[in-house]
């Protein structure tokens, strides 16, 4: 079993299942909580994120399948996705799988699932299919201003992270979103993208 990634809220590791590779994903117990409330957390997330991932692939959207879900040691073992993050693909890669990844992103708001943690480490090619990872964070909700929300954090990240490419990633971002959540849904959740920014600068300012 190797360590792959540490986390605030979990570890993530490479391990085997059923003679494949698989990923572990093990939520840690937090000493700081009551121990009786951090098991019960720990759980709730176990059962949300596992529930999330297949209720996902069920919208024709591409995530690794659940193998198992422990509840009482609040850990996953999900089948390991062996391709690139979009994150580390090349500029020219990324404008292009932008239109693909807002589609996705449409496709789980349009479904009532806010993903919570839209970066490009999270998008993963594997034989010329974007799948959706990590869903630790997501919620069930229909609310305009948690999708814009999610949209507003993807676009942070692109902002930061793929700077030079910013402008034409988020316009193809944009335009795959806006073909799946549709005109009425997209103007109101980037209405409300800018509504969010201005807030950020006005708090900046004062």
């Amino acid at each position: 079993m190797k360590l792959l990634k540490k986390g605030a809220e979990a570890d993530i590791y490479l391990t085997q299942w059923n003679g494949s590779r698989a990923i572990l994903k093990i939520r840690k117990a937090k000493r700081y909580r009551n121990p009786i409330l951090d098991t019960k957390i720990r759980k709730q997330r176990t059962i949300k994120e596992s529930q999330a991932i297949s209720e996902v692939k069920s919208y024709g959207i591409p995530t690794p399948l659940v193998y198992y879900a422990n509840l009482k040691k609040s850990f996953i073992i999900m089948q390991e996705i062996p391709g690139k993050p979009i994150h580390d693909l090349p500029n020219s890669k990324i404008i292009e799988l932008s239109k693909e990844i807002g589609k996705l992103v449409g496709m789980m708001h349009k479904n009532g699932i806010m993903h919570g943690d839209l970066t490009t480490s999270n998008f993963i090619l594997y034989k010329n299919k974007v799948y959706v990872i990590d869903f630790g964070l997501s919620q069930k909700t229909i609310k305009s201003e948690d999708h814009a929300v999610d949209l507003r954090l993807i676009k942070e990240i692109l902002n930061s992270a793929h700077a030079e490419i910013m402008k034409s990633t988020w316009k193809n971002f944009l335009l795959g979103y806006k073909s799946v959540v549709g005109s009425s849904n997209y103007a109101k959740i980037t209405h409300l993208v800018s509504v969010i920014e201005s807030r950020g600068r006005y708090a900046a300012v004062v």
